[in-house]
């Protein structure tokens, strides 16, 4: 989850005349964002090598 700080702060990045799916773009991006920072400081992600493993594994 996003803050309202965060939201204020893309909104005002935009250029003055932006479409509502640019804004959602943006909002959308920070979220994900948000969410990957958490989840790798809960030791919820993935080493480079690991992922290049699973990878591997995924294209045989």
């Amino acid at each position: 989850m996003i803050t309202k700080e965060k939201a204020i702060e893309a909104i005002k990045s935009l250029p003055d005349q932006f479409s509502i799916e640019e804004l959602m773009d943006r909002l959308i991006l920070l979220n994900k964002i948000e969410t990957g920072i958490k989840q790798a400081e809960q030791g919820e992600a993935y080493t480079s090598d690991q992922a290049k493993n699973m990878i591997k594994e995924w294209s045989k």
